[in-house]
């Protein structure tokens, strides 16, 4: 990758993307970003941050479930909070 320009908190670059692409992202941003690209790209990119962190996050939540020793532990946890389960219910 290219050596990225900063002004301050601010990267410039320059990109090529597809006419079609542009034109729809136009159309689908929300009313406040309409005409503006730096703000349509901004989201974008931290939308596709913020989705990238989620995959990551439910793939290590579906190793857990697979790792026998964290269902032995998680079925040890569960059996401790059966047991206090009703504690203080007053009947």
């Amino acid at each position: 990758m290219k050596s990225t320009k900063r002004t301050g908190g601010t990267v410039r670059r320059s990109v090529a993307l597809q006419g079609r692409l542009v034109d729809e992202a136009m159309r689908a941003a929300p009313p406040d970003l309409a005409g503006n690209w730096n703000g349509i790209v901004t989201l974008a990119l931290r939308e596709f941050v913020a989705r990238k962190k989620e995959l990551e996050f439910e793939e290590a939540m579906a190793q857990m479930a697979r790792d026998p020793r964290m269902r032995a532990v998680s079925g040890e946890i569960s059996k401790d909070f059966l047991a206090a389960e009703e504690d203080g219910l007053g009947r």
